[in-house]
């Protein structure tokens, strides 16, 4: 799983590295922003040691790379005040990549983080969205997610569910 995580983190640092031909031309934008998910199969609580959450909230503080062009780069940090049954509160550092503009589509990577352990495998998300500006240094940006979760990272059983996203995020350039 480290060796997973580290190489994630790497390849992500090597994209910086790559010179841009306009890079005077590119953007970072801070933001934030929440997601509501909901499982897509049933959980019979029967299966499993605890409760699984079947839906809920999370919180997410992001950064984004918009070099010239029709590409972006995403990190997102998102924030679970609970998930899984588990009484202290989820972390998930998650990196995109995104193609498009206003409209526009990509795919990610992240895990899970509680209690000082990263999860046992990473996830993978799939995103479509809608990216606007409501003034010139301020944008709002509407998406839908599907996130393949390996529900194994909480429990000791293995529950395969995956779950749909809605989030929005409000962003600022700087």
């Amino acid at each position: 799983m480290r060796k997973i995580l580290f190489t994630a983190v790497v390849a992500f640092g090597l994209i910086w590295l790559v010179p841009a031909p306009a890079a005077e031309a590119a953007t970072h934008r801070i933001g934030l922003g929440a997601n509501y998910w909901k499982t897509i199969n049933n959980i019979d609580s029967s299966d499993i040691r605890g409760d699984i959450d079947k839906e809920g909230v999370s919180y997410l503080a992001s950064y984004q790379y918009v070099p010239e062009g029709i590409f972006k780069l995403e990190v997102d940090l998102e924030y679970y005040d609970k998930l899984g049954g588990q009484p202290k509160p989820f972390w998930s550092p998650e990196a995109f990549v995104l193609v498009g503009g206003t409209l526009y589509a990509g795919a990610g990577v992240g895990v899970y983080y509680n209690d000082g352990n990263f999860g046992n495998s990473p996830f993978f998300m799939l995103r479509a969205g809608l990216d606007f500006a409501i003034l010139p240094f301020l944008s709002l940006d509407i998406n839908a997610n599907y996130r393949f979760n390996d529900w194994n990272t909480f429990n000791k059983n293995d529950i395969d569910t995956d779950t749909i996203r809605l989030g929005a995020a409000v962003r600022i350039s700087i």
